[in-house]
């Protein structure tokens, strides 16, 4: 993760550029304040706990809600990146959670 734009008093909205390389993905997390991810290229994955898995392309916008568990990362064959901005930072940043299973991973249908 590469951080474009650092918190602050004045904007206190982290943003960061994240590569995946192919088959990374994060661990299931939730953001207090929600997120909101631009997939910027590549081939990605996203699942809301209890949602299918969705895949990601260029372009794509996905809005995280408040405090619901949630993962994103690469396909198994293509790397991913992409544009994360955390806003409302002040209700609190992220809470991390159990890692994502290989079967919940690859569970993704076309």
């Amino acid at each position: 993760m590469h951080q474009l734009v650092q918190p602050d008093s004045a904007f206190n909205i982290p943003i960061g550029n994240v590569t995946f390389e192919p088959g990374a993905r994060t661990y299931w997390h939730s953001h207090a304040g929600g997120q909101l991810l631009l997939a910027t290229g590549g081939v990605g994955y996203y699942q809301q706990r209890g949602e299918p898995v969705r895949l990601l392309r260029r372009g794509d916008v996905v809005k995280c809600p408040a405090n619901i568990p949630h993962w994103h990362g690469a396909s198994p064959t293509r790397g991913f990146t992409q544009i994360a901005i955390t806003p409302n930072t002040a209700q609190g940043r992220t809470t991390w959670l159990e890692e994502v299973t290989e079967q919940q991973y690859l569970n993704f249908k076309q």
